[in-house]
């Protein structure tokens, strides 16, 4: 048996497209792929809060076939090391034989993947001149998440505010080398109140946009709360839009920002609108009129990990 091929941060970096990717996970939302629920684990930290491991496997069940496993860390505490915060290893496999055929860089993976799940949302539930993206966070995903959605977008204006300054102008720096010129904001109320999509993707432990900010039309894409216990929209945020979700069968399960407000009874099951499996097949509609708020909630899915890797091994080949 041949070795099995290790993919870096680098190699996945040169072969995917966010276009590209996008339209491969609308096509694994319609695709019969096998996918359980992830297993996760908190482990308490010596300085205080959790960190969570996860298992993600997926399968093909027609067409090419492969398995992947993706092994997975979230440690909310190494930004005060430097380190991101999503660390692990994806591993992909013949649906054939079960031989090991690559083993992936699982943060970079997951950072493509998390975004162009976003994005693809987006293409359902923002308004199609949606041209001011306000993004809420500046690690390793939000640069990802920017991109992405200036792909389904025509975003011409991008507003980055993070509660440490400092890491927002390092992220703003980033985008600019590629040609976007975000601008800082120091007031988020306001900018969010200007926002056409408001992005957010960070490990605060209280709620961040909030409900009575958001104007007429905007779209929320709800992206690093990940356990019961963090949210980054308030009640009224969900109150006032139309909710949508990765999965039903996950996201009332495994998000405060969803399970918060159902257990609070400021929403039932019934409110969320529809799911990406729905959207992509069809059967649910994203947005129906310019002024509504629409809210969609990633708690991130196995499926999405695999299609990821297996465009990344048919571009390596």
């Amino acid at each position: 048996m041949n070795a099995p091929h290790v993919v870096t941060a680098a190699d996945i970096d040169r072969v995917l497209r966010y276009d590209t990717l996008i339209d491969a996970l609308a096509e694994a939302f319609r695709a019969d792929i096998g996918a359980p629920d992830k297993i996760a684990h908190f482990i308490p930290q010596p300085s205080g809060g959790e960190a969570k491991v996860m298992l993600m496997p997926a399968w093909t069940m027609s067409g090419e076939r492969f398995i992947g496993h993706k092994l997975i860390n979230l440690f909310p505490g190494n930004a005060a090391r430097g380190k991101p915060a999503v660390q692990g290893s994806y591993v992909l496999m013949s649906g054939d034989t079960g031989e090991t055929l690559a083993v992936m860089d699982g943060a970079a993976l997951t950072a493509w993947r998390t975004a162009c799940a976003s994005a693809l949302a987006a293409r359902y539930l923002a308004r199609d001149d949606a041209s001011h993206l306000v993004m809420i966070g500046a690690g390793a995903l939000a640069p990802h998440l920017v991109r992405a959605h200036r792909a389904v977008r025509p975003i011409t204006r991008v507003t980055l505010w993070n509660r440490t300054r400092s890491h927002a102008i390092s992220t703003a720096f980033a985008l600019s080398a590629a040609g976007i010129e975000p601008t800082i904001a120091e007031d988020l109320e306001a900018a969010v109140g200007e926002a056409d999509i408001v992005s957010c993707a960070t490990l605060s432990p209280v709620p961040l946009v909030r409900g009575a900010w958001l104007k007429k039309g905007a779209h929320v894409d709800l992206v690093g709360a990940f356990s019961l216990k963090t949210r980054e929209a308030d009640d009224a945020a969900v109150k006032r839009a139309r909710v949508y979700v990765d999965s039903r069968a996950t996201a009332p399960k495994a998000s405060g920002d969803i399970a918060i407000p159902l257990k609070k009874k400021v929403i039932a099951l019934n409110d969320i609108q529809g799911d990406l499996y729905e959207l992509c097949r069809g059967t649910k509609k994203g947005r129906k009129r310019k002024d509504e708020i629409t809210l969609f909630k990633s708690t991130g899915l196995a499926l999405e990990d695999l299609a990821a890797a297996m465009l990344v091994w048919n571009g390596l080949k």
